[in-house]
């Protein structure tokens, strides 16, 4: 079994402009996509609990403990 829990990236959003699913101040799971990132996109579990792409100007990527990425980490 693949342990993505420890392997998952999060985003603090630091803006939201024309984004109705997305939050200020909040912290979003990050899945990966290399070719959205190589266009400067970032594939984000959103409100919705779909995940979406969007800007990485929009996020700061976030170092968080063991405990805080399996509490935030979305079910499959």
């Amino acid at each position: 079994m693949k342990n993505t829990r420890s392997a998952s990236q999060f985003a603090l959003c630091i803006e939201n402009r024309d984004c109705d699913d997305l939050d200020k101040r909040k912290i979003y799971q990050i899945l990966p996509d290399e070719e959205a990132a190589q266009e400067g996109y970032l594939r984000v579990v959103d409100e919705s609990r779909e995940d979406y792409l969007y800007p990485e100007s929009y996020f700061i990527l976030v170092e968080l403990p063991r405990k805080s990425k399996d509490a935030l980490v979305v079910a499959n």
